[in-house]
């Protein structure tokens, strides 16, 4: 059984259907006691890089948005994608003006039956459109409406994407969570995580 706990803010841990354990943007909350196969950093703000609270396994690794961005002479950006034991990760596009595209990314991550998109620090993107292809099982999505996307915006993000269930994170700066602002976010299939609780299947 696949398991992946919200621990606030912007911050989870997923532990796999094999035993693979990977921490995504580790800052917020409890629950890094498990030591890490892969920390995955999507960007250098300090509220997403604390890779210290993170103890690797002996050929665990920190892979941050620089390792997943590739970028042509034109300024193309390229996404890459990676296979860590039964979980593949897929970088994708994750900007607005306070998160550079070439310097930022979020995950589509895809382990046992569920595929979730963790969009991190970001706004309305183009490249959103493409994530309606990937049918998604859940996408968690900033509402704080100061660094990203406002709880409306997000909405319509949650919209275009068309994940079967939507949930609000990223919230009041320094907070892990705010039950007012995830009951703000008006997504059709919303569900609200507390920092602590799972899900699992």
């Amino acid at each position: 059984m696949a398991d992946f706990l919200y621990q606030g803010h912007g911050s989870f841990r997923l532990v796999s259907d094999a035993g693979c354990v990977i921490y995504i943007d580790p800052f917020a909350g409890e629950g890094y006691d498990l030591p890490a196969d892969l920390v995955l950093v999507s960007h250098e703000h300090g509220d997403h890089n604390q890779v210290q609270l993170v103890a690797l396994k002996p050929d665990g690794k920190i892979l941050r948005a620089k390792d997943f961005i590739s970028q042509d002479k034109d300024g193309t950006i390229h996404y890459q994608k990676i296979q860590q034991q039964d979980v593949q990760i897929q970088a994708v596009a994750a900007y607005n003006r306070n998160h550079p595209k070439n310097a930022c990314v979020g995950f589509v991550i895809t382990t046992g039956s569920k595929k979730l998109y963790l969009a991190c620090d970001t706004s309305e993107t183009e490249e959103m459109q493409e994530l309606a292809k990937e049918q998604l099982d859940y996408a968690f999505l900033p509402i704080d409406g100061i660094y990203n996307m406002d709880a409306q915006q997000a909405a319509r993000c949650a919209k275009i994407i068309g994940a079967k269930q939507n949930v609000p994170v990223h919230m009041k700066p320094g907070e892990l969570f705010s039950q007012q602002m995830a009951e703000s976010f008006p997504a059709d299939n919303r569900l609200i995580l507390k920092p602590g609780e799972e899900i699992c299947w």
